[in-house]
């Protein structure tokens, strides 16, 4: 079996030296942030544990090939000399996508039925645009890279939060925030727009030391080099008992209701709390100070921007009023809005794409 794949774990640009400082953590060897994610090497079951165990990652994706192709014809002929019985398997249908920057071979859609010609021809496989094991092609400078994306769904989707409300914060997005915040899994968190609970879900799922990917299947599961009973092995572990607590409130009696069935699908309800309330009526829980995480409306997502600043205010106030020496992380795409809180918070780091917007995570501990 190759101990050597080049794996590839893809985050959102601004997060990838959180994504390789958990990558580490996980005790993944040669971990290298890049742009758009991080490298790391590992033979097949490394694969499968960086899908089931890391939190921060969108994405796992494995390279198989590299080669140099000028034109179609090359393409065709190489990508047919390529191995690929030994990581696709002819029963399970695939698909290919591919990109082209700056290449003699500057057509990707031409570029992707010649690949698919060579998987077809060569392996027997079903080409199928539904497929959900896809072959990704990279064709920059001429240099051609093939490689699986062996996830299958992105890999926020946990398997646990079936409702949702509006403008829903991913997991693996909450996940590397609440790692830039410091979160240890022993620190209290508190949400005030906990939507469908992905703060206050996440929190207690790291504290219990819970596998991310224990409820979801993964297109990996679909190729060759899979050993079911080695997974399966992966997969036995025992989670922690947290000692500490994470609560959950919002204003809408909807998202409170959608919140506490996550967090039950999710298995971590009996260390978790919502409850419907405003902002205004937000008091900490028992206990020292811990962290506070918000991500409040924005103006460009679901109200307008100048009727928001109210809202940012009373945010602002209750925090300094009733939270002093809790850290205050609070994520948006305007400055002029953070800034009317009131707390001082500064940047914790680069923006983040977060659906098209770009956000930053605010962080600051009230006086």
């Amino acid at each position: 079996m190759n101990t050597d794949l080049q794996i590839f774990l893809v985050a959102s640009p601004g997060l990838e030296p959180l994504l390789a400082d958990e990558a580490r953590e996980r005790g993944f060897k040669t971990v290298e942030p890049v742009p758009g994610g991080v490298t790391i090497t590992g033979d097949w079951p490394e694969v499968w544990r960086a899908n089931l165990s890391l939190r921060g990652a969108g994405r796992v994706l494995v390279r198989i090939a590299e080669f140099r192709a000028m034109h179609l014809a090359q393409l065709d002929k190489r990508a047919r000399k390529l191995a690929w019985a030994e990581v696709l398997r002819a029963d399970v249908p695939v698909k290919v996508e591919t990109t082209c920057h700056r290449s003699k071979i500057y057509h990707a859609k031409a570029a992707t039925q010649r690949i698919e010609t060579a998987i077809r021809e060569e392996l027997c496989a079903t080409i199928s645009p539904e497929a959900a094991l896809v072959v990704k092609a990279r064709i920059e400078d001429d240099l051609v890279t093939i490689s699986l994306d062996t996830s299958g769904e992105a890999l926020h989707r946990r398997g646990h939060k079936m409702a949702v409300g509006k403008a829903p914060m991913r997991e693996t997005l909450a996940a590397l925030f609440l790692r830039q915040m410091g979160f240890d899994g022993t620190q209290t968190v508190v949400d005030p727009m906990c939507g469908s609970g992905t703060f206050p879900i996440e929190a207690a799922e790291i504290a219990a030391d819970l596998l991310p990917g224990r409820s979801r299947s993964f297109a990996f599961e679909t190729l060759a080099s899979f050993d079911p009973n080695r997974f399966a092995a992966l997969k036995t572990h025992a989670p922690k008992v947290p000692t500490a607590r994470f609560h959950g409130s919002d204003r809408d009696q909807g998202a409170v209701g959608m919140a506490q069935k996550n967090a039950q699908r999710a298995g971590v309800a009996d260390w978790c709390s919502f409850t419907r309330k405003p902002i205004s009526d937000l008091t900490p829980p028992d206990g020292p100070p811990g962290i506070v995480m918000i991500n409040p409306p924005w103006g460009a997502r679901i109200g307008e921007r100048k009727l928001l600043f109210a809202l940012y205010g009373a945010t602002g106030k209750t925090l300094r009023e009733r939270f002093t020496g809790w850290q205050i992380g609070l994520i948006a795409p305007d400055a002029g809005l953070v800034k009317a809180t009131g707390l001082g918070l500064e940047p914790a780091g680069a923006p983040v794409d977060m659906g098209g917007t770009k956000v930053t995570l605010y962080r600051g501990i009230p006086g």
